[in-house]
């Protein structure tokens, strides 16, 4: 299981691309909150933010893998 490590004020922005593919499996998936080792709220945040990214086209809705 692949846990990424979080400092506990993390704010996710949808233009940072990096840090949000740290939370993207291979295929594009937003990875589950139990890898990720986010609590609910800041789960949600990710999604939030993700969704934002892949609708600006800065990441992929799917992975080419």
């Amino acid at each position: 299981m692949r846990r990424v490590k979080v400092d506990s004020n993390i704010y996710f922005d949808y233009r940072d691309v990096k840090t949000l593919q740290k939370f993207l499996d291979p295929y594009g998936r937003i990875e589950a909150g139990a890898r990720t080792g986010l609590t609910a709220k800041q789960q949600r945040q990710l999604a939030v933010a993700v969704k934002r990214a892949r609708h600006l086209a800065l990441l992929p809705f799917v992975s080419a893998n």
